[in-house]
């Protein structure tokens, strides 16, 4: 028998009180969050507004995972960004006072905090329209949802490189 804590979290089983339908977003963020903590461990902090290679630094990449999880979300409640939000959204990439850790304590809220949106999210409502920035674009809420997971293991996998190199690994097939 396979252990589960070693698989990935999909493979792990559906999680309780989680919709049917959103069950891949969920996944998708908790398998994001695993890996972050798991890849930011041994990261220098003098490093983490690093850019080798002119990339973006594992910083801003934490703080957009958090700005983006937090957008979309209040996208997909119908709501419009705050001010407060937008502030947010124009200071990423800018370097803090934040310790790395710090940031990675900030996305796990936001991890939580957008699971139990998910949780609360009925499935008969996944279709209907939402609209998106100052063009007011329209999507869905499963299309905000989804995007949400798929823009988030986006940006993971831009962090993970740029942690390893700022780690001084090589890439390991």
């Amino acid at each position: 028998m396979t252990q589960t804590k070693n698989l990935e979290v999909w493979l792990r089983g559906p999680l309780p009180d989680v919709p049917a339908l959103l069950q891949p977003v969920a996944h998708a963020l908790l398998q994001a969050r695993e890996e972050v903590e798991n890849f930011m461990r041994d990261v220098p902090e003098d490093l983490i507004w690093e850019r080798p290679a002119g990339v973006a630094s594992v910083g801003y990449h934490l703080q957009h995972l958090v700005g983006i999880l937090d957008r979309l979300l209040t996208y997909a409640r119908g709501e419009a960004l705050t001010e407060e939000q937008l502030a947010y959204l124009y200071a990423e990439g800018k370097p803090t006072k934040a310790t790395a850790q710090e940031l990675v304590q900030q996305y796990h809220e936001e991890v939580d905090k957008a699971l139990e949106q998910i949780r609360k999210t009925e499935e008969q409502t996944l279709t209907e329209v939402r609209r998106v920035g100052r063009s007011q674009v329209e999507s869905t809420v499963i299309g905000l949802l989804f995007h949400a997971a798929e823009h988030s293991m986006r940006h993971i996998g831009q962090l993970l490189v740029t942690a390893r190199v700022l780690r001084g690994q090589a890439y390991e097939v």
